[in-house]
């Protein structure tokens, strides 16, 4: 595994669209906390411990397939843009990365593994997150990864375990499996249809919570909710799984549902607030993160409708992550001050909707 100090290139697969239900579900992650015997658990954790945590886990990942191909991120030597990068795309937690101070825990780290699906963080707030991420509605394949990655370190790092409890973490609600699974979901015919109030409540009933687009505490923008499991304790891990997979399912059917609603009352409106996001989109000189994802979500609404004869759902995820203020200011190569940002931001998706439009013309993809 080599060290990198920079941003990775990798860790973006799950934006492909290429995964099932791909127009209703963005992605699936599977996330297990761990902790080591004989150290202190997060908080408690002094900076010896948690030098010789990061130097444990460093060499475990040179010894197994998963890992020793990958990259090794040490978060706090990298600039704070590189950071922000790493969140943006849902590669790390805001804890690792330092919160609202922007000061990372001392020895936290990120590795990224082979597939690049695979990650682990490194003293967050337990010792080892580890993480499969996927394009779709794809938890049993999430899983089948990460078990097999939890299985390899396990044989070479001492887990703390309890025989009736199972795996101790620093949050109560994590003992037991460790596991937290969930799936990013677009739900705007619920929305519009006002049956979302609804169907949260019915998945509250059964065990399951909702977050918005960017994890715990994050607002719901441009109709996407991350539906994941809210105990971990008493239950096995392929039955969490299998329950989560099963309601996301019934979440899908009615969201197809409330669309079907959506075109047979209101077509013409529909399509007026379709083609009304298009435009903006495509010609708007300055656009605020919250205005690209709601308008975003009508383009995303109107392609899974048929109104629409693009952009592709690849195009609407790229969108999703590089128009984010640290992408942007890498495009840019400088900070951006707070006047200029809607504008350099409007700009990139105008151009991304262009060669979206014309893939004929040999147009470069503006990625960041």
């Amino acid at each position: 595994m080599r060290e990198l100090t920079d941003t990775p290139s990798g860790g973006l697969g799950w934006l492909d669209a290429a995964g099932p239900e791909a127009e209703i579900v963005l992605s699936t992650r599977i996330r297990l906390a761990r902790n080591l015997q004989g150290y202190g658990f997060s908080a408690r954790a002094g900076a010896v411990d948690r030098q010789a945590v990061y130097e444990r886990v460093r060499q475990a990942a040179d010894e197994i397939p998963q890992l020793r191909g990958g990259v090794l991120v040490p978060i706090p030597a990298l600039r704070q843009r590189a950071r922000q990068l790493l969140l943006e795309r849902h590669l790390v937690s805001r804890e690792l990365v330092g919160g609202a101070e922007n000061t990372p825990p001392p020895f936290a780290a990120l590795l990224l593994g082979t597939p690049e699906s695979l990650g682990v963080m490194v003293n967050e707030e337990d010792h080892l997150r580890l993480q499969s991420l996927l394009s779709g509605l794809r938890l049993h394949e999430a899983w089948e990864l990460i078990d097999g990655l939890d299985s390899a370190l396990a044989e070479r790092l001492p887990y703390a375990f309890h025989p009736e409890f199972g795996f101790l973490t620093s949050c109560p609600t994590n003992v037991g499996t460790g596991l937290r699974a969930s799936v990013l979901v677009h739900l705007p015919g619920l929305v519009l249809t006002q049956e979302i109030g609804k169907v949260l409540q019915a998945i509250a009933q059964v065990g399951l919570t909702f977050r918005g687009l960017h994890g715990e505490g994050s607002e719901v923008v441009g109709n996407f909710f991350q539906i994941s499991n809210q105990t971990t304790l008493g239950q096995a891990e392929d039955e969490l799984i299998d329950h989560l997979q099963k309601m996301v399912q019934q979440v899908i059917q009615y969201e197809r549902r409330a669309r079907g609603v959506l075109l047979r009352d209101a077509p013409e409106v529909i399509k007026d607030k379709v083609w009304r996001a298009y435009g903006l989109l495509r010609y708007a000189r300055a656009l605020s993160l919250d205005e690209v994802m709601n308008l975003s979500s009508g383009l995303r609404l109107g392609i899974s409708l048929k109104l629409l004869p693009g952009p592709s759902v690849l195009t609407l995820n790229q969108i999703l992550v590089f128009s984010q203020l640290a992408h942007l200011e890498q495009m840019t190569g400088r900070a951006l001050a707070a006047p200029e940002v809607d504008a350099v931001r409007a700009d990139y998706v105008r151009r991304l909707l262009e060669a979206d439009a014309a893939p004929a013309s040999g147009a470069a993809d503006p990625e960041p």
